[in-house]
């Protein structure tokens, strides 16, 4: 059994990780913490949890989390790099589900989330955890970053093209549409009911956090600086994202079958039929990425549909199968739910 710690749980990637690791035969999550809620119950807050988690949230001062085989941080940016090093350097492994360290150049990620990064020298050993991509580093990290929900729904929708060289990508776009369950478990105006049902808006367009993350992804793939014009919107639903993606062909091959051939032995990548058009209550709960291609017209762009949860997939989901990758676990146990429907 892997011995866990989940630091930051009253948000909703930290119940989702609840949920999944509940679930999960090898994992026995043995502290859990929040410093506003120390003492409660976790049922209290999440009835949902009812007769499978019997933890009290704890003082993240006082819970024991250097016992633990593994800690996931489910904690807003700028939390984890305080108090994973200390972690780390007592053995524990760490899976940050924040931004704390994807982005590789310091700089650049001090510049968009506006902070001193507190431990640049652990972000040059962490791993970025997109299984698809980084299969092979991941069992031997001791910090893994896991990517956010839009970079994941991104990066698994250009990745086959974009590693072949078959586009031009000087000048990519990415439209994607997220729940407001992405907006995180915190009272703001723009996700009241009242605000956001009934509606649907673009945010960010300027520049949105996670370009920088999915613009690095996708560099490394190419081997070569991207173009990359990046568009979030929100839309009135709770869980999914939906990313709609552009690339100009460069060289012709059938992409339907690259797409097929790319994805094969993934048990998280659902490559749909051609003309398919996936949708977000089709990955609804599960840690699945659903992609299809489609070419308008037969034209010289490429249209490529993908979606996820959020919650799952992209974020507590990920985690839990980069938890398997890190301990030897079958990659897909605890994650064989299937979606919710309707």
């Amino acid at each position: 059994m892997v011995k866990i710690g989940i630091v930051g749980g009253t948000g909703y990637t930290g119940v989702e990780l609840l949920r999944l690791l509940a679930q999960h035969p090898q994992a026995d999550v043995v502290a859990i913490t929040s410093r506003g809620d120390a003492g409660m119950p976790v049922a209290d807050m999440y009835p949902s949890l009812r007769g499978r988690v019997d933890l009290r949230f704890e003082d993240p001062a006082k819970a024991n989390l250097a016992a633990c085989d593994l800690v996931f941080f489910a904690t807003p940016n700028g939390i984890a790099m305080q108090q994973a090093p200390a972690l780390l350097e007592a053995g524990v492994r760490v899976i940050d589900l924040a931004a704390d360290f994807r982005i590789k150049d310091i700089a650049e990620w001090e510049k968009w989330y506006g902070m001193t990064h507190a431990c640049p020298d652990w972000v040059e050993k962490a791993v970025y955890g997109l299984p698809e991509l980084n299969r092979q580093q991941i069992p031997s990290a001791r910090l893994v970053a896991n990517p956010g929900c839009y970079p994941t729904a991104v990066q698994l929708g250009f990745m086959p093209l974009v590693k072949a060289g078959l586009v031009d990508i000087s000048s990519l776009i990415a439209d994607a549409k997220s729940g407001v369950s992405g907006a995180g478990r915190k009272a703001e105006t723009h996700t009241l009911f009242a605000e956001a049902s009934d509606n649907f808006k673009a945010y960010g367009v300027a520049g949105h956090r996670h370009l920088p993350e999915i613009s690095q992804g996708l560099a490394g793939m190419a081997g070569a600086r991207v173009g990359l014009t990046f568009v979030p919107h929100l839309t009135p639903i709770i869980r999914g994202i939906h990313a709609t993606l552009y690339a100009k062909i460069r060289a012709e091959v059938d992409f339907q079958a690259l797409y097929e051939e790319t994805y094969a032995g993934e048990a998280f990548v659902d490559v749909m039929p051609a003309k398919s058009h996936p949708e977000t209550r089709s990955v609804r709960a599960a840690n699945t990425c659903r992609i299809a291609v489609h070419r308008p017209q037969g034209g010289d762009t490429l249209v490529v549909l993908s979606v996820i949860d959020n919650l799952v997939k992209g974020a507590a989901g990920q985690a839990v199968q980069n938890m398997n990758l890190m301990f030897g676990l079958g990659e897909t146990t605890g994650l064989c739910q299937l979606p919710l429907l309707p």
